[in-house]
C-alpha cells in the first residue's frame, strides 16, 4: 500500500466511520474503484481506532463521568442506581453481542463477508430499514393532523433489555454495508429513542468493541501488502477527520432527517450492483491482489 492510498483511505474512514453508510463498505469500494488490493479486515480494524480516539474525546467529560460512577458503584450500593454508574453497566452489556459474534465469525468477516454483493445487499436493506425508523421518529416528533406529537426515549430511559437489543443491532456491522452507526440508530429509534439519544449510545457502545478488535488485529497489522507506516497514517488521518464529522453529525441529526443517507445508501447498492453485474467489477475485486 502505497502513502497516498493510505491517505485516501483514511480519509474515506475519518469522512464514514460516523455517519449511516458503512465505513467499512466505504473502504472495501474505494479500493475496488481505483483498482487498489483489499485493504483488509486488520486495516479497517486498526485505523477505526482513530475515529474511536476521536469519540473518546468528543465525549471525554461523559466518559469520564460514567468510568468515575460505574467504578465508585462497584464498592458503594447507593450509587448504583445512580444513570452514570448504570450507563457504564449497559455499555459493558451491550458490548457483549459483537464480541461473540466477532470472534466466532472472524474467517467469514475476513473472507465471504466482503463480496461485493453482499455489501451492495446490506447498503439497500439497511437503508430501507434506517428509512423506516427515520419516518416513524420524525411521526413521533412532529404529530399530524389527527394526532399529538409523542413523547420519545432518552438514555434515562436505557434498560438492560434495550442495551442487549442495541448490542445485537451494534454486531449486525459485522457485514460490511451495514453500519455500525446506522444500525445501532435505526434500533434506538424503532425502539422509541430520540435521534440524539440513540446516536450518543451508539457512538458510546462503539468505544469498547472497536477498541478491543483493532487491539486483535494488530497481529495481523504489518502483512501482506499493507505495511504498518501507512496504517498508522491512515489511522492518524482518520482520527482528524472523524473529530471534525462526528462534531457535525451531532448537531446534524439535532435537527436534520436521515433520509439523505438512505438515499445514498440505496442508490450506491444499486450502482454497486449494476457494476457487477455488467462486469465492471467482479464481486471478489482487489481480494486476491498481495
Amino acid at each position: 500500500m502505497s502513502w497516498f492510498e493510505s491517505f485516501v483511505l483514511g480519509l474515506v474512514q475519518g469522512l464514514t466511520e460516523f455517519l449511516p453508510i458503512s465505513s467499512s463498505a466505504h473502504l472495501r469500494l474505494t479500493a475496488a474503484f481505483a483498482g487498489w488490493q483489499d485493504p483488509g479486515a486488520a486495516f479497517t480494524a486498526i485505523t477505526q481506532i482513530g475515529t474511536e480516539a476521536a469519540v473518546i474525546i468528543y465525549f471525554r467529560k461523559d466518559i469520564g463521568r460514567i468510568i468515575s460512577a460505574w467504578a465508585r458503584s462497584l464498592v458503594n450500593r447507593e450509587l448504583r442506581h445512580d444513570h452514570d454508574a448504570q450507563m457504564g453497566w449497559l455499555v459493558i452489556v451491550g458490548s457483549i453481542p459483537i464480541g461473540v459474534l466477532g470472534i466466532t465469525l472472524k474467517d467469514a468477516i475476513e473472507g465471504p463477508f466482503r463480496d461485493l454483493r453482499l455489501i451492495a445487499t446490506t447498503l439497500i436493506v439497511m437503508g430501507v430499514v434506517l428509512g423506516i425508523a427515520d419516518r416513524l421518529a420524525a411521526r413521533d416528533e412532529t404529530g399530524g393532523r389527527h394526532r399529538a406529537a409523542k413523547q420519545r426515549k432518552s438514555l434515562t430511559d436505557l434498560s438492560v433489555k434495550d442495551g442487549l437489543l442495541y448490542g445485537v443491532c451494534q454486531a449486525m456491522a459485522l457485514i460490511p454495508g451495514v453500519s455500525r452507526s446506522g444500525a445501532t440508530i435505526s434500533g434506538g429509534l424503532l425502539m422509541g429513542y430520540t435521534r440524539e439519544s440513540a446516536a450518543r449510545y451508539s457512538f458510546l457502545l462503539a468505544i469498547p468493541a472497536v477498541l478491543a478488535s483493532g487491539v486483535f488485529e494488530l497481529k495481523d497489522a504489518g502483512q501482506g501488502h499493507v505495511a504498518w507506516g501507512p496504517t498508522l497514517f491512515a489511522t492518524v488521518i482518520a482520527f482528524v477527520v472523524g473529530y471534525a464529522v462526528i462534531a457535525w453529525f451531532m448537531k446534524f441529526i439535532s435537527h436534520k432527517s436521515f433520509m439523505p443517507f438512505v438515499v445514498y445508501r440505496i442508490l450506491l447498492g444499486i450502482v454497486l450492483f449494476a457494476l457487477v453485474a455488467a462486469g465492471t467489477l467482479t464481486p471478489h475485486a482487489g481480494e486476491t491482489a498481495g
